[in-house]
């Protein structure tokens, strides 16, 4: 099992981190935010309900912003992170 990092489209990106538990999801999000420009975005995929929270805190000490949350109704999220 790897995460899986792919360009979407001109900055746009998708990070999915399904089946990971913590810390992971944290840091494979950190790394490939790290990777983007400003203003640039990461669609997240995870399924780890406690990495929310601490992916949550560091964006907002990051400065980076989450622009939507998704649930599919099951335990995938989605969510779309602009890096500051």
């Amino acid at each position: 099992m790897a995460a899986k990092f792919e360009k979407l489209s001109e900055g746009s990106y998708q990070l999915d981190v399904q089946g990971y538990v913590c810390p992971h999801p944290q840091l494979y999000t950190k790394k490939a935010l790290d990777k983007l420009g400003a203003g640039e975005t990461l669609q997240l995929v995870f399924d780890n309900p406690s990495s929310g929270e601490s992916i949550s805190a560091m964006c907002e000490t990051a400065g980076d912003e989450i622009v939507a949350q998704a649930n599919d109704g099951g335990s995938t999220m989605r969510w779309t992170i602009r890096k500051g």
